[in-house]
């Protein structure tokens, strides 16, 4: 079995941080960890698409040729007969062609379905926006445009593609630059390149807390917890 991205003490101690940063300000946040955002299902099948078209390629390179029967060898025989000698010839090498096709085909696709292969050999640009759209989802899933005061923020990361978004509500993006967030994700993914992502989460929702309570300072008396501070695990989309 697979370890965990984070163990039972790594979610407690992402819990508190977020419970010790709320206490500072009216923002909600919300920390979700998904085991991978898609299946990516459509990789293996343009992998072995590909691979499939290189099959004369890899026939020629292998050293078979398709020739046109000497015609000398043919005396005798009408012209009919030599023209179903060449277009038994022609369908071989077809046919030939399709089955390596078809053998390139199915290992590529095997061996690309294997899930490490399949992430490593899926596009940057492709996993992003899949993990972008799986945290929009769940932006909305979970409730983040509903607080009371539109201060919600959600830190999600993806642990197979080992990336993170950050999104903010509305009353947040208009006093808050994007840019602003870009020392806490910095912080978020240098933990999860040293294989600590609890400590990621912490110094993040440290420095979520501090952009936070310097615009939404918390008010005494008034300060409602309206979302879970627990970090939420998805399964594999």
């Amino acid at each position: 079995m697979a370890r965990p991205f984070l163990k039972p003490g790594d979610l407690e101690a992402v819990e508190a941080a977020v419970r010790a940063a709320e206490i500072r300000t009216t923002g909600e946040i919300y920390c979700v960890v998904a085991e991978e955002s898609s299946d990516y299902h459509a990789t293996p099948l343009a992998w072995a698409a590909g691979v499939a078209l290189l099959a004369p390629a890899v026939m020629l390179l292998a050293g078979v040729h398709v020739t046109a029967p000497d015609m000398a060898m043919f005396g005798g025989w009408t012209a009919d007969q030599v023209e179903d000698v060449g277009e038994a010839t022609a369908r071989a090498a077809l046919i030939g062609t399709l089955l390596m096709q078809g053998l390139l085909f199915v290992v590529t696709l095997f061996v690309v379905a294997i899930p490490p292969v399949r992430r490593a050999l899926t596009p940057r640009g492709m996993k992003r926006d899949r993990v972008r759209q799986r945290a929009e989802e769940q932006f909305l899933a979970k409730n983040l445009h509903a607080t009371r005061e539109r201060t919600g923020v959600l830190i999600y990361v993806s642990a197979a593609e080992r990336m993170a978004e950050l999104i903010a509500d509305e009353s947040i993006d208009a006093q808050v630059d994007a840019s602003v967030w870009a020392q806490a994700m910095a912080a978020l993914t240098d933990g999860l390149r040293r294989g600590d992502p609890a400590a990621g989460f912490a110094a993040a929702i440290a420095q979520c807390a501090d952009i936070l309570a310097d615009r939404f300072p918390a008010r005494f008396g008034d300060n409602p917890n309206e979302l879970p501070d627990a970090v939420v695990v998805l399964p594999r989309a």
